[in-house]
């Protein structure tokens, strides 16, 4: 749970794909920079090109004919994930209706495709012409995730006011950081200051 209203910040600033799954990466547009929860999401062209980053998104699609629309309802998605992620981390029961509610309006279809092999394959093809078909890719990620992760291994971030989650899928399951060279190189810092002060 956030502790105050995320602030904006510079299109500039584009964070890292440290929760090795969309669902938690999408958690994750919501950090804290310099103390300060920070929302990496201000426009349209922010979710475009977040979505293309991620591969949930082939190829960059119009921004939708309402400016903000885009913008909007993955503002709304990530609030809906953000419930069911920390509900079913905490083994509540999740009300599935709000994310059900978001797939209702998918708009997708199957293709059966030959590679330049002939080998065949089914591949889906989603029609993006409006704000929820280009972030149907994204919800059914979330929806998958939410069926079929352990939970044991979902994690947020051990750092000192991080707010980061990743799902660790190293061998021993020890991941304790959402990445080594921040939050973990911190902890390392600070204990050997420690040690010094001792």
């Amino acid at each position: 749970m956030r502790d105050t209203a995320p602030s904006s910040v510079s299109a500039a600033f584009d964070p890292e794909l440290v929760g090795d799954h969309p669902a938690l990466d999408l958690l994750n547009t919501i950090a804290r920079l310099d103390g300060a929860l920070v929302d990496v999401w201000q426009s349209d062209d922010d979710v475009l090109r977040w979505l293309l980053r991620t591969g949930l998104l082939e190829a960059k699609v119009a921004s939708p004919a309402r400016r903000g629309a885009l913008l909007a309802a993955a503002r709304q998605l990530r609030e809906i994930a953000r419930v069911l992620v920390t509900a079913r981390k905490a083994n509540r029961r999740l009300d599935a209706g709000p994310l059900n509610d978001f797939l209702l309006q998918a708009e997708s279809h199957c293709e059966l495709i030959r590679d330049k092999d002939g080998a065949l394959s089914v591949v889906r093809r989603y029609h993006q012409t409006s704000p929820n078909g280009v972030l149907t890719p994204l919800a059914e990620a979330v929806a998958e995730f939410l069926a079929t992760a352990d939970f044991h291994l979902v994690r947020r971030c051990e750092g000192e006011d991080c707010v980061l989650w990743f799902y660790d899928r190293t061998k021993a399951h020890r991941r304790r950081w959402c990445s080594m060279e921040v939050c973990g190189n911190r902890a390392k810092i600070a204990r050997f200051r420690s040690r010094q002060e001792a």
